[in-house]
């Protein structure tokens, strides 16, 4: 198994949390260098984890330290350009979500990687607990049956104060509020689980909060595979959760925990007369690993090693970003919308704001003012 050479940009909060699960990885990963533009914070974070090459541009990072694999831990706007600079380079990408603030943008993505030779994936890690990947498993197959209903809750709460920062809760800096930044997680769980979407019908408003994204979604979906289910993304909710369920036939299936779960947060729930073969089922898998950003960075070493996509890479990121997009355009338009057909064109191709349309329909409804 090879070492990988590691290079953190961006030091904030979230590159804590990488560094710290980096550690984690029993040795598959190096961490060579880090990146910010203000050395003092730079300086910190470098020292704090032993990082010796310290860079204040990416450009120099990756002439310099070159590095194997490269984590965005930047503002949400920079990801995609951060991106295709890395992989024209040749460097691997772990992107922090959303991966891009559009389709449009995503999309430059397929050239770089054609140029470079190098992969993106992005920062899903739900995807990689042994519960998740026992519940893929038995989902629709003879162990718990076809999937029939679902609801998927990112309930969160954050206060006024959170927005303070200049470019959150902003179109043109993180694309979109809950939506975008904080239920994106969950939702692409659920299409981990359930396979690709087909139409969506959503709402979305500014119930409370002064920004001038929205603070609230709520989604109606229909699967390929027929199953209907209902999300939310709320940033107004004192008790905070994030929970699945999932209806099959022989069983239910339930994750509820906040920013990560072990498996302990997951219950299954057998159909009466289907008692033995449900719980058998899952109980014949295994279920030790919780999610978390170094399971997910040791399946990336993992795909490396064998020469196969990398987890979480661009297809499937595409697909989540393209349920946000949908999420926006139905809600924005009062209309359903249905995948792949918001195409090069279409308003909200190029951003989830849809032309300034999203902006005007919260103007128009939210009970406190939008900010500039």
């Amino acid at each position: 198994m090879r070492t990988y050479k590691v290079a953190i940009v961006g030091t904030g909060g979230i590159a804590a949390v990488h560094a710290d699960n980096l550690a984690r990885t029993s040795g598959r990963a190096e961490l060579v260098a880090a990146c910010d533009v203000d050395q003092a914070r730079l300086d910190a974070f470098a020292d704090q984890h032993g990082i010796a090459g310290r860079y204040l541009g990416l450009t120099e990072l990756l002439a310099e330290a070159r590095p194997d694999i490269v984590h965005l831990c930047t503002p949400p706007l920079m990801h995609i350009d951060q991106a295709i600079e890395c992989l024209a380079a040749g460097v691997h990408v772990l992107s922090e979500k959303p991966p891009a603030l559009s389709l449009a943008d995503f999309d430059r993505l397929e050239t770089a990687q054609a140029q470079g030779g190098a992969q993106f994936s992005c920062v899903f890690q739900h995807r990689f607990g042994d519960a998740s990947a026992a519940a893929r498993e038995l989902i629709g197959g003879g162990g718990f049956g076809r999937p029939l209903v679902a609801r998927c809750d990112t309930l969160w709460y954050r206060p006024d104060s959170y927005w303070d920062l200049p470019w959150r809760g902003t179109w043109n800096a993180e694309g979109g509020g809950p939506t975008m930044g904080h239920g994106i997680h969950q939702f692409d769980l659920l299409l981990h689980l359930l396979g690709p979407w087909q139409e969506v019908t959503a709402i979305a408003s500014r119930q409370a909060r002064a920004t001038s994204t929205e603070d609230l979604s709520a989604a109606l979906v229909r699967f390929e595979n027929g199953a209907v289910a209902t999300i939310i993304n709320s940033l107004l909710s004192p008790r905070e959760t994030s929970d699945i369920r999932i209806d099959c036939e022989f069983a239910t299936v339930e994750l509820s925990h906040l920013y990560g779960y072990a498996t302990d947060n997951w219950t299954v729930t057998p159909a009466p007369g289907h008692e033995d073969e449900v719980t058998g089922a899952w109980e014949a898998q295994p279920l030790e690993r919780g999610s978390g950003h170094s399971a997910q960075f040791l399946a990336m070493y993992d795909a490396l090693d064998a020469g196969s996509p990398l987890p979480a890479g661009a297809d499937s990121a595409r697909q989540t970003l393209e349920l946000a997009a949908a999420i926006y355009a139905s809600a924005f338009t009062g209309t359903s919308v249905r995948r792949g057909g918001i195409e090069p064109g279409h308003p909200f191709y190029g951003g989830m704001d849809g032309e300034g349309l999203g902006t005007r329909v919260l103007d128009a409804t939210a009970a406190v003012p939008a900010t500039v």
